[in-house]
This record gives structure tokens, C-alpha cells and sequence, in this order.
């Protein structure tokens, strides 16, 4: 699925990947400001969430309660290498009864599920965002 949308249509576009998502693993990339963060906070208050959703840079994790499952949000953006996830039990939070989203995935390579689904985001010159999902 490759698309692009403004912020007035975060609500359709966030519906629209819980549709086509076919794993709870998903891994968001993108530059600083592409809108990683507020697509997320969509994504949880679709999943029936109440909890205030802010990027987890400085702790890593925030869990947050959705009407029928837990949300663990990641942000390894500040993590200098995949020992930090390690220490903090990442791999505990793999359970696929939940959903996991990570941000900065790329800084944890060889830590991603098997099975995940990929959004790539980008920033557009009419200040636009381009998004891009894959199944893996």
C-alpha cells in the first residue's frame, strides 16, 4: 500500500493500516518529523486507548491500555547499539498477543520479529506525508 495524506486525514489513514496490517509488529521508519509519533498516537486511540500517547525517547517504552489488548510503543531513537534493547528486556515484549510499535527500528536490526509490517514515511514538498506499508 503506498499512499499520501495530510494530517486532516490521520483518522481514515490509521483505520486504514489496522485493516491491512496483518501482524500487530509494526515498525515505522522515517526522518525526524515525518510524523511517526502522531500517526502512532492515532493508531492507539483507534485501538480504544484513553492514555495520553508521547514518544518514549527518553524511557524507550510506554505501554498504554486498548479496549482489548495492551500497546507497547518503542522509540530507539537516542539507543547507540542493540545491547540497549537487550538490557531492557525488549525481547519480552514480543508476545503477538499485543501490539508493539517501533520507532527507529533501524537502530535494532537484528532484534525485529519475523513477522512484522513495515511503514515508511516520508515528508512531502506540499508539507504532505507519503507512507508506504509492506508485510513481512
Amino acid at each position: 500500500m503506498k499512499l499520501s495524506y495530510k494530517i486532516e486525514d490521520l483518522n481514515r489513514i490509521a483505520t486504514q493500516i489496522l485493516k491491512e496490517a496483518n501482524s500487530k509488529y509494526i515498525l515505522f521508519s522515517g526522518e525526524m518529523g515525518t510524523g511517526k509519533t502522531t500517526l502512532i498516537k492515532e493508531l492507539v486511540k483507534l485501538l480504544g486507548s484513553e492514555n495520553k500517547v508521547s514518544s518514549p525517547t527518553f524511557s524507550l517504552v510506554n505501554e498504554y491500555e486498548g479496549e482489548n489488548d495492551d500497546i507497547y510503543h518503542f522509540d530507539f531513537y537516542r539507543i547507540d547499539d542493540e545491547t540497549e534493547a537487550y538490557d531492557m528486556g525488549f525481547e519480552d515484549y514480543l508476545d503477538d498477543q499485543h501490539y508493539v510499535f517501533i520507532e527507529w527500528p533501524e537502530k535494532i536490526p537484528n532484534l525485529w520479529p519475523e513477522h512484522y509490517t513495515h511503514i515508511q514515511l516520508g515528508l512531502n514538498e506540499d508539507n504532505s506525508r507519503s507512507l508506504s506499508l509492506d508485510e513481512f
